[in-house]
């Protein structure tokens, strides 16, 4: 959704954001030197921008925002909306009223979104493609555990990664680094990936059939839980330094989950928190949802976290040492992974 000066319904997110596909050359082999960005660091595929489609939170793109304001949707445009001197103050609806319009517009918001994902979803099970949403707030350790995961898996696995970031390339360039093709999506304002940029991404992205394809999300605890992507399954991560509250502070999101990731666990001598509370909280929460303590710095726990990747794309993960590499066999292309979910609830 594109509105300028206006806030999106849905998630509180700046609506006048206009999200970019910023692409990136290909893997770069481990140890090699890492040259600049293909295009200029902020710069879209093309030398233009995508124009945003009207898809930002998957909005209906015969919904135009422009300053011809032909809205799909009725108000009175009597009223004035604040365009330009002389416009007449808004008069505030009735609140039952203005309630009822925005249920239904964030209806629409979600509904438009969530087609969009189905068709992601149908696209990626064709391929035999297993996408992994990963979601965490700001600094958890996201990028740390793809490179890690990435080093460890990618001469078994091929991987690809689409990196969600309001601005900048630096995470997308540093997945490079480790082995796999990236495209950065940058947000603008926008606080979260929608279906509409997931689509976007894969069509400057080539993911190789049977790949498993990381989704690394915008960090934050509360948007990208409300939106289908497509993907075939939801890692959220913490780290120990948040402390054991978040579950209960956040927990949609938690329980959106189908792995739970506490990270930084070689911290845990220096910080004050209660892994066993925590832990307590996130099976409140979040029952169904496998718990791993890992350490994406030190490879602590990382062969539980492989082993349930390779669960989860239809293979069984062998015997291995951490932070060692794992023996993966390939996953049947064409078909998703066992237990994986056709969709998400809204």
């Amino acid at each position: 959704m594109e509105v300028r000066g206006q806030v999106c319904v849905t998630c509180g997110c700046d609506g006048g954001a206009r999200p970019r596909i910023v692409g990136l050359a290909g893997a770069v082999r481990p140890g090699a030197d890492v040259p600049g960005p293909a295009r200029a660091a902020g710069t879209p595929l093309g030398g233009h921008e995508h124009g945003h489609d009207h898809r930002h939170h998957g909005h209906d793109p015969g919904h135009d925002h422009d300053l011809g304001h032909g809205h799909g949707h009725e108000h009175d445009h009597g009223r004035g909306h604040g365009r330009g001197p002389g416009a007449a103050p808004a008069a505030a609806p009735p609140e039952a009223d203005a309630t009822s319009r925005l249920v239904m517009i964030e209806q629409r918001v979600l509904a438009k979104n969530n087609a969009l994902a189905a068709a992601n979803r149908a696209r990626l099970a064709r391929d035999g493609v297993l996408a992994v949403n990963v979601m965490s707030s700001p600094g958890a350790g996201k990028t740390t555990l793809l490179e890690r995961t990435i080093r460890e898996l990618g001469a078994a696995w091929p991987v690809a990664v689409i990196e969600g970031d309001q601005a900048g390339v630096l995470d997308a360039e540093r997945i490079r680094a480790s082995g796999a093709p990236v495209v950065q999506v940058n947000t603008g304002d926008g606080c979260h990936l929608d279906a509409g940029m997931l689509e976007r991404g894969l069509a400057e992205l080539a993911v190789s059939p049977g790949a498993l394809l990381f989704v690394e999300n915008v960090g934050n605890l509360v948007c990208p839980a409300l939106f289908d992507l497509g993907e075939g399954a939801r890692v959220v991560i913490m780290s120990v330094t948040e402390g054991e509250d978040k579950p209960v502070k956040y927990p949609r999101m938690f329980a959106s989950a189908d792995a739970i990731l506490i990270n930084k666990c070689d911290l845990l001598p220096h910080v004050d928190v209660d892994l066993a509370v925590c832990e307590q909280r996130l099976q409140m929460v979040s029952p169904r949802a496998e718990v791993m303590r890992v350490s994406a710095r030190t490879g602590e726990g990382l062969g539980a976290w492989f082993a349930w990747l390779g669960r989860r794309r239809g293979g069984q993960v062998g015997p291995s040492s951490e932070p060692g590499l794992p023996t993966v066999p390939t996953a049947p292309a064409g078909r998703d992974a066992p237990g994986a979910r056709p969709g998400r609830p809204p």
